[in-house]
């Protein structure tokens, strides 16, 4: 039995308390397959319950004052500081990321929480010149901003805490309650985190049904984003899902950050010991399970050799093994069967021609880190996501095909380039369609303050505070005719 130490209420956290549920769910540590626990199982008669809250307290919320909010947002944001080793060694548990990338995403959570506290007093609108129609001379014009209602936030098993804190904090800063549905294998982190920022909205005299979270099925999420009276829903995950979501959820707004098979492109100017380095570093952190890893790597025939030599003593270093290490790169996937798909994934592309140039075995549950060279379009290595440690690399005769290549996708989250050239970085910024160009750099980087999220099928909106925070209000305007023309 691995060591878990409960650390919030039992039952789901609706309403302004903890409900028990009927049901319950075990929660699995991937490495080893222990039951960290049984964690609660809602329905959709406890998602009803807190859709009803959350409309109940739509308007007490939106008229909570800033000060309240960024107060709620800023000790959050201490709270987790303060007991960060702890939510890292739970996160390394739930979800059998190595410890290193748990650490990660401790850091970027807290920052995602500092962030969204600033941008409460940057919630503001503008004047707008009525009077350039002669109909609008004499009135004055301006615009504010509005929360947009109940927020649903719907997370990946990946960063529960830190996709969780991106849902979150931008509604709060923008004056919505929220509602949260993690992923089922990994809710233990989000409900902690949602603990303790309904005993610090308690203390500040805001009703803790602010934030709540129901687990379930896809019936309890078809209830939470069906429901015409919610403001908007925002989603990370497969694009399939997603685009179910954006169905059910019409015409309400939706923010989906979806899948991707990120390309790394090296051209003939790059530093190619650097481009080496970086497409190991991008493919294998979190174990390959994060949506904008290294997955396709387009590399010009003039430096291809020198690049794929150069990659050996960087694949040398990649530890696989316990999570629980800090020297652990890469571990065991979420599931068994998150695994069976990689290895099937990988034996139709060597089907396919595709040369195993490191890797493609088991070392205990985890997947040795994995080089195939050559997978061709139409093999699901190279136009799906695999999500999980596999880099894929092919040659091209130019930049002109390497942006071709990059384009001939169906998602377009992030892509980088390694380059020296100016020229290159520019052709990059304005001919590759992704939401981010990332420029001597994996296409893994993401500063959570930075507007992310994708084109095609990876997506619409953007998160990042300011930007989430946005999504989350409407704008209204207001029209105003001081005086009335020709009354008596």
């Amino acid at each position: 039995m691995t060591a878990f130490s409960q650390e919030f209420p039992k039952g789901l956290p609706i309403g302004n308390a903890w409900v028990e549920t009927s049901q319950s769910a075990p929660i699995i540590f991937p490495f080893d397959g222990s039951v960290l626990c049984e964690a609660p199982l809602g329905s959709v008669d406890d998602a009803a319950a807190a859709l009803e809250h959350a409309l109940s307290i739509r308007k007490v919320i939106e008229n909570l004052s800033s000060y309240a909010r960024k107060e709620l947002l800023a000790r959050t944001c201490s709270a987790i500081t303060a007991r960060a080793r702890e939510f890292e060694d739970l996160l390394v548990l739930e979800t059998g990321k190595p410890l290193r990338d748990c650490k990660v995403e401790v850091a970027r959570t807290i920052l995602t929480l500092e962030t969204a506290a600033g941008e409460v007093s940057r919630l503001h609108g503008e004047t707008v010149p009525l009077d350039l129609l002669p109909s609008g001379e004499g009135m004055t014009g301006f615009w504010v901003r509005k929360p947009i209602g109940v927020v649903v936030g719907i997370t990946g098993f990946n960063y529960p805490l830190l996709l969780a804190s991106h849902k979150i904090a931008p509604a709060i800063a923008a004056g919505c309650p929220v509602i949260i549905k993690p992923a089922p294998q990994t809710p233990l982190s989000t409900l902690w985190l949602i603990h303790i920022m309904r005993e610090i909205a308690l203390g500040l005299n805001i009703p803790q049904g602010i934030v709540q979270l129901v687990t379930g099925d896809a019936s309890v999420g078809a209830k939470l984003v069906a429901d015409p009276r919610i403001g908007a829903v925002s989603f990370t995950g497969s694009a399939g899902v997603g685009h179910a979501i954006a169905r059910l959820a019409a015409p309400r707004k939706t923010l989906l950050e979806l899948g991707s098979n990120s390309a790394l492109i090296v051209d003939d100017s790059a530093n190619i010991e650097a481009a080496a380095a970086a497409a190991v570093r991008g493919s294998y952190y979190a174990s390959g399970q994060a949506c904008i890893s290294v997955q396709r790597v387009i590399v010009l025939e003039a430096v291809a050799d020198s690049f794929i030599a150069a990659l050996g003593k960087h694949m040398a270093a990649v530890v696989v093994g316990d999570p629980r290490d800090e020297a652990t790169h890469i571990s065991a996937l979420i599931n068994e069967a998150s695994t069976a798909r990689i290895a099937d994934w990988i034996k139709q592309a060597v089907n396919a021609g595709a040369v195993i140039a490191h890797g493609g075995t088991l070392k205990g549950k985890a997947f040795m880190p994995t080089v195939l060279v050559e997978p061709p379009s139409g093999t699901l290595v190279w136009d799906e996501e695999i999500f999980g440690p596999v880099m894929c690399i092919r040659r091209v005769a130019n930049i002109d095909a390497a942006f071709e290549l990059v384009n001939d996708s169906r998602y377009g989250l992030q892509a980088s380039i390694f380059t020296s050239s100016l020229a290159n970085t520019f052709a990059a910024l304005n001919i590759l369609e992704v939401g981010g160009v990332v420029v001597n750099e994996v296409p893994g980087f993401r500063s959570d303050s930075m507007p992310y999220g994708g084109v095609k099928d990876s997506g619409i909106g953007r998160e990042g505070p300011r930007f989430a925070a946005e999504e989350f209000t409407i704008t209204r305007m207001a029209i105003i005719r001081p005086e009335i023309k020709g009354a008596n």
